[in-house]
């Protein structure tokens, strides 16, 4: 024959329910708040820069980056060419990941040196198509900020040269060798006819 212990009579059925809810809710807000912590730690040590109200670059990024910055992120764009380094994530790699994550990748590679045309006609196609916030990353984040400011310069509507220029600076990179080739795109934009 089972027993059935009693509840002590201080714990009714419903109390139970009510303090088993408390801690249910209790736990999943705590989750919440560790997951909040580690994305900011994330986010803090890969130090996103604004180079508009919409784009950040930042250094490069490896795999365990992308679950934080999918939380603050619609696309991110890796202008790194795949091989650089020993222990740099390949693209196909970071593709993976950051699909997992619910991010949109795109690689846009950009040799060290002269920034190709290819690479800022690729790079500007990625960012005219609708999307939210983008992060743009290299090893260091420079060729990532020059090659965003050759495409912003061939954007209808975009920055002039000097707010291009400043907002490369801003982000902790220089631009000043490119303002010619930043000036005459601006200078080449297609003007809409009223």
């Amino acid at each position: 024959m089972t027993t059935q212990r009693a509840l002590p009579t201080w714990i009714s059925p419903r109390r139970a329910f009510l303090y088993s809810l408390l801690l249910a809710t209790t736990a999943v807000l705590a989750i919440a708040a560790w997951s909040r912590h580690l994305d900011a730690q994330s986010l803090a040590r890969i130090a996103p820069r604004p180079l508009s109200p919409s784009i950040d670059v930042t250094t490069q990024l490896h795999t365990e980056d992308l679950a934080a910055v999918g939380r603050r992120y619609s696309v991110v764009v890796d202008l790194r060419p795949d091989g650089e380094a020993a222990g740099q994530p390949s693209s196909q790699e970071m593709a993976s990941v950051a699909h997992r994550n619910g991010l949109k990748f795109n690689y846009v590679p950009v040799p060290h040196g002269e920034i190709p045309e290819e690479a800022v006609t690729r790079l500007r196609r990625v960012l005219d198509a609708p999307h939210g916030d983008v992060l743009l990353y290299c090893r260091s984040g420079k060729r990532a900020a020059r090659t965003w400011a050759l495409a912003e310069a061939s954007r209808l509507n975009g920055m002039s040269a000097t707010d291009i220029i400043a907002a490369v600076h801003a982000a902790g990179q220089d631009a000043e060798d490119l303002r010619g080739r930043i000036q005459a795109a601006v200078d080449g934009r297609q003007q809409v006819q009223p």
